[in-house]
């Protein structure tokens, strides 16, 4: 029993040291854009004086591009406008928390002006940005379109 006094004494004096802190897990940050690209149908200041139009849209792609570094990924859309003064503007917005990139594709038009009710066929390709790490999903006027992930 005397062997194990000095025992009981050093368990009993180490339960009173301080411990050492855990150290807690990390927390996950917002996704961002890290890098945005030049988008030639962002929405322009001079928008406000004119009346936003919907757009039919008749298809919308996400494709890799892997001839650029770091890779990117570009949406591709197509439809139709509804008249021939209308001018396509495309919203990309930055990612939410739940990694959703939510894309307003829609037209403008001067009412001032007069033109033809007739359907304007349009393409566009607008190169997406860089983003922080994470899968991110692409959403435009509210329906899906894919995802991709960003490294």
């Amino acid at each position: 029993m005397k062997k194990f006094a000095p025992l009981f004494f050093v368990f009993i004096l180490s339960a009173c040291l301080p411990q050492p802190a855990t150290e807690l897990p990390p927390t996950a940050s917002s996704p961002y854009v890290i890098r945005g690209e030049d988008n030639p149908f962002s929405p322009q200041p001079a928008d406000s004086s004119n009346q936003r139009d919907e757009i039919i849209l008749t298809s919308a792609n996400l494709a890799e591009r892997s001839d650029l570094t770091p890779i990117r990924n570009e949406l591709l859309v197509s439809g139709s406008m509804p008249g021939t003064c209308n001018e396509l503007r495309i919203k990309i917005n930055p990612p939410d928390d739940e990694y959703q990139i939510l894309i307003e594709v829609y037209s403008i038009a001067d009412r001032k002006l007069k033109c033809e009710s007739v359907f304007q066929q349009f393409e566009a390709v607008v190169l997406l940005g860089i983003y922080s790490p994470g899968r991110y999903t692409i959403w435009v006027n509210d329906h899906y379109v894919g995802d991709f992930i960003s490294l």
